[in-house]
């Protein structure tokens, strides 16, 4: 998640490597929000103007669902009236698992939320977030055209001597057409391919009509090689271990409002507002309060998969009542584990932003312990099974 105004567009090359990838885990169909835990607390991270709602909340009010296409929808309300100080409700959830280095994420969407005051995002991160990396494969705001693409993490990641702990981290705008807004919903949607691997981050993205074979196919495996050049590419190395910064990491769904982003004035106003007219509190009394307009603010998701490089491999699983060890293989899933909390709640009324908060690193620690724990685990695992080869 962004937290400033993002850096010029760069593109960072590199060849991905690795050809086998197994499918591991896949969110789609009447099942999609199984494997995903609901927020339910106002937006304390880029300072929206939004309440994510629970998941008991979310499906009664109809902005988490699955539609007759066997398709996940996740909106913002567009019904409700909002009155001034208050926020308007949205969604974020977060995926129990975390998928670790060597691995490879399909993220098929039909159609992605859009609109002035409008921030959503698909991004992953790690169990200590900030620390940990994050990765934003979908990023966009108001009626930007491109899609945002970056990487986040501590200090001492640099790539092609732009330093990814910066605000904006280190940040790529998509090239190909139709990657956002209403032009991705004409084009029918697309496909953004993630790989995670030793070697560096990659992220590919395909409009509809430009999906390769091998991905519109891809049920049991993907091979990243055959995919050509990434729209952005991480390469690891010296300035910049992938293996060092980027733990197992969790992914995220979520539509904010204005915030840290979307809300600043000079942002705002280069696609929305009245020209010389915009300030601090535009975005939140033109769009959030009264009834709003927001009829375009929603995800449409077709499926998210994951493969891994590995035959088998381990992901340490969060979720509201048990943290532990999720074997996961084509064949099945076992489980075992402890307890963990859940974001601390908090007031859901503060009215428009003014806050100029980084939107990393709050509230994001509270399962780490066990978390790491259960990734040390894993690690003492695979070390045993190598001995034992």
């Amino acid at each position: 998640m962004r937290s400033a105004i993002p850096l010029a567009s760069a593109l960072f090359t590199a060849a991905p490597t690795l050809a086998a990838y197994n499918l591991i885990k896949e969110y789609q169909g009447s099942n999609f929000f199984s494997g995903w835990e609901f927020y339910g607390n106002y937006d304390n991270l880029t300072n929206g103007d939004v309440t994510y709602l629970d998941q008991a909340n979310a499906t009664a009010s109809k902005l988490a669902y699955v539609n007759d296409a066997g398709n996940a929808i996740i909106k913002v309300d567009d019904t409700s009236f909002v009155p001034w100080n208050d926020k308007r409700n949205s969604i974020r959830i977060e995926t129990y698992d975390y998928f670790p280095v060597g691995t490879v994420l399909l993220f098929d969407a039909v159609h992605l939320p859009y609109g002035c005051s409008v921030w959503p995002s698909f991004w992953t991160k790690g169990p200590n977030w900030p620390a940990g990396g994050e990765i934003d494969v979908l990023e966009g705001v108001n009626l930007m055209t491109a899609n945002q693409m970056a990487l986040h993490t501590s200090s001492g990641c640099t790539v092609d001597g732009t330093d990814c702990s910066s605000g904006a981290g280190c940040t790529v705008t998509e090239k190909k057409d139709s990657s956002y807004g209403q032009a991705f919903a004409a084009a029918g949607g697309g496909v953004w391919a993630t790989q995670l691997d030793t070697t560096g981050i990659n992220i590919w993205f395909w409009s509809r009509n430009d999906i390769p074979d091998s991905v519109k196919s891809a049920t049991n495996t993907v091979d990243p090689t055959s995919w050509g050049t990434p729209s952005a590419s991480y390469p690891s190395g010296s300035s910049c271990d992938i293996s060092q910064f980027f733990t197992p990491q969790q992914l995220v769904l979520d539509i904010s409002l204005c915030g840290d982003w979307a809300g600043l004035a000079n942002v705002y106003g280069q696609t929305c507002g009245t020209q010389g007219q915009v300030n601090s509190t535009s975005c939140y009394l033109e769009n959030v309060i009264n009834n709003g307009n927001y009829s375009s603010a929603y995800f449409e998701i077709s499926y998210i998969k994951a493969f891994s490089s590995q035959a088998d491999t381990f992901v340490a699983t969060v979720s509201g009542s048990s943290t532990g060890l999720v074997s996961q293989t084509a064949t099945g899933t076992a489980a075992t584990g402890g307890s963990t909390g859940s974001p601390t709640s908090g007031s859901n009324s503060n009215g428009n932003s003014t806050s100029t908060g980084s939107g990393s690193g709050n509230g994001a620690a509270e399962t780490a312990p066990r978390v790491y724990l259960a990734i040390a685990t894993c690690v003492l695992f695979s070390l045993f099974n190598w001995a034992m080869i």
